[in-house]
């Protein structure tokens, strides 16, 4: 599959009106969650083709509800709703406007900045589709087929609700793996390559080209601002640093003594000294590998008051789950022993497919490992023993409030921030 736009149905657009009448799609047995995988499906009737709105039923000709459907990927339908009419126009605006609601008016989010998420997939009921105000510019970056299609409809309408004057869209990374397609970005006419948001009074620029997922990490926006409550006075060190939001709120919210951030990619880094350079903070960024950083760093005997680090996505399949975890670990282990005896690790990760409860296993035995080295005593696999250090998990966060968790979707809740003290 070569070229843009390559796959079923890549290139057709679809409004939100319902149709009169929709392809069948029967299922084994009944279920609340709003994936339907491609194995559970025993019959089609109506010839459903992909993106197609579908009815779905399950055993004698009972009706589970509606979704869309897609041969191609191992979720052959993704439930947009269990009951009533099939979904149509008002389905649609009421998702969108309850959704900004929640930004607006329950979380009041403009109060504090201009970039956040509007809709967060499946916890707002749209299943493929992730869309992130990015000061005046709506960024939207969709998982499925079916979604693709209605991305522009969608995109434009919430654009019109917020009063915002520009959009953009792209589809996720694995989308061509996983949904079998593969299209260009589209944006509205005159959408600028960049822009300028504000968060808690400090101010990031935002590249759209080239740029991680919709651009700016508006999931992290509650943990900067927690992080510099540990800084002021104090020395800190932001490993993959990205665009520099951890290093720079440090610095100017958490008035640290000194901030140092390191990233292994040239563009980013760039990035984040325009940001520093915005908000007239002083961090010394240096571009390297945080492994190779981190070895550094221990040789010099350097350590730090407060450490954080944020990798990107090391897991992004099941296949890559043992080699996933072994990589958190390492860089785990490195990282703890960076921080001063009393100091404050922050450890994120943004794997789904890690659970929070294998996470914080893995810091534990990270910490065992993380202390001075034992003179002649080696681990089983020939490699130099440390001894251990005392962990103290302060604190357990996740992405800010506007990236909200479905109940019947719990694989939602990717990102997990650990909060410890070093001893």
């Amino acid at each position: 599959m070569a070229g843009a736009g390559a796959g079923p149905g890549a290139s057709l657009r679809r409004g939100l009106e319902a149709p009169s009448e929709l392809p069948e799609v029967h299922i084994q047995s009944p279920t609340s969650h709003p994936y339907v995988y491609r194995k559970r499906v025993t019959r089609l009737v109506g010839a459903p083709r992909p993106g197609d709105l579908v009815v779905v039923y399950y055993a004698d000709g009972l009706r589970l509800g509606y979704g869309v459907f897609n041969p191609k990927s191992e979720i052959a339908v993704r439930m947009l709703q269990w009951d009533g009419d099939p979904p149509g126009e008002a389905f649609w605006e009421q998702r969108l406007s309850e959704a900004v609601a929640l930004r607006r008016d329950i979380l009041k989010l403009d109060s504090i900045t201009d970039a956040y998420r509007l809709v967060h997939a499946e916890a707002d009921g749209l299943s493929g589709i992730v869309i992130d105000r990015i000061g005046d510019t709506l960024s939207t970056e969709v998982f499925s087929l079916a979604m693709w299609q209605r991305a522009e409809e969608i995109t434009t309408r919430l654009a019109l609700r917020c009063g915002l004057s520009h959009w953009t869209i792209r589809t996720a990374p694995h989308a061509l793996a996983q949904e079998g397609f593969l299209a260009e970005p589209k944006s509205s006419p005159g959408f600028p390559d960049r822009t300028l948001v504000h968060e808690h009074g400090t101010r990031f620029r935002v590249r759209f080209a080239g740029g991680h997922k919709t651009g700016f990490f508006c999931d992290q926006r509650d943990n900067r601002r927690m992080l510099a409550g540990f800084c002021e006075g104090r020395s800190v060190l932001d490993l993959c640093c990205y665009s520099g939001g951890f290093a720079v709120q440090a610095k100017r919210l958490g008035k640290a003594a000194e901030v140092t951030a390191v990233d292994l990619d040239e563009n980013p880094l760039q990035l984040a000294k325009e940001n520093a350079n915005l908000n007239q903070v002083r961090v010394q960024f240096v571009q390297a590998d945080a492994f190779a950083y981190m070895r550094d760093m221990l040789r010099l005997n350097r350590q730090y008051d407060v450490v954080v680090l944020d990798p990107p996505k090391l897991i992004t399949c099941r296949q890559e789950i043992e080699e996933g975890t072994q990589k958190h670990f390492d860089l785990n282990r490195l990282a703890m022993q960076l921080v001063k005896p009393g100091g404050v690790l922050l450890s994120c990760t943004c794997a789904g497919l890690l659970s929070t409860d294998e996470f914080l296993r893995l810091l534990a035995a990270a910490a065992r490992q993380s202390g001075p080295l034992l003179p002649g005593q080696f681990t089983p696999n020939g490699k130099p023993k440390h001894a251990a250090r005392t962990l103290q998990f302060l604190a357990r966060t996740g992405a800010a409030l506007d990236h909200p968790v479905a109940a019947h979707c719990p694989e939602g809740e990717y990102l997990k921030a650990a909060w410890m003290r070093i001893l």
